[in-house]
Formats: structure tokens, C-alpha cells, sequence
């Protein structure tokens, strides 16, 4: 049987965006505010890169993440089966769309 856990116990949560601002200003010696600028910086250069028709549609963080812009084509209405019901239904039509992949490399996989 798990133990019940004691008022006052808290869990571990994720460094908020401040926290991890002050954390890298702290290790590099730059002000938090030049931390922004370059979370900022990278962040325009993601857009760029991933974004918009003449963009490569690859970004790479060296030693930490690969992102893609995968494009998912449109697909027709189609009938199938409610899986939980067996009756049959129409699916509806989806149009095309993008979206983002992320993989990680091998830096980043031998941190865990």
C-alpha cells in the first residue's frame, strides 16, 4: 500500500521563467535583462528559420534540440466505426496544416 502523503510535503515543480533567468545571469555574470535579449534573440531566430514560405524549416540547438516543420496534408471526409459504439459515423475533412518536431540530441539525452 503507497504511504499517504503529510501536509507540508510538497513536490519537486519546474524553475519558473524568472528563476531560470536568474539562474543563467548568475552563472554567466550577464544582467537577467541580458539573458531576455538573448532568449529573445533565439526565439526570432526559431521564427525565422521555421516560419514563413522561404524558411529552411529546420533549427538546430547545437547539442540540445533538433525542431522541423513536418507539413501534414489534407485529408477527406471519410465513414468508419466508433470504436466504442460499432456504429458508423462520418469523419470529418481536416485541411493541410504544419507543425513542429522536436528531437533531441545526443547532448541532451545524455544529461537524463
Amino acid at each position: 500500500m503507497a504511504a499517504k502523503k503529510k501536509a507540508g510535503d510538497s513536490t519537486k515543480k519546474p524553475p519558473t521563467k524568472s528563476e531560470i533567468y536568474a539562474r543563467i545571469a548568475e552563472d554567466t555574470g550577464l544582467t537577467k535583462k541580458d539573458v531576455g535579449a538573448v532568449f529573445d534573440s533565439l526565439s526570432a531566430q526559431i521564427k525565422k528559420n521555421l516560419g514563413g514560405r522561404a524558411a529552411p524549416g529546420l533549427f538546430t540547438i547545437p547539442g540540445l534540440l533538433k525542431m522541423r516543420v513536418v507539413k501534414k496534408p489534407a485529408t477527406k471526409a471519410r465513414k468508419g466505426v466508433n470504436p466504442f459504439t460499432g456504429e458508423e459515423m462520418m469523419f470529418k475533412a481536416k485541411p493541410a496544416s504544419k507543425t513542429v518536431k522536436v528531437a533531441a540530441l545526443k547532448g541532451l539525452k545524455d544529461m537524463v
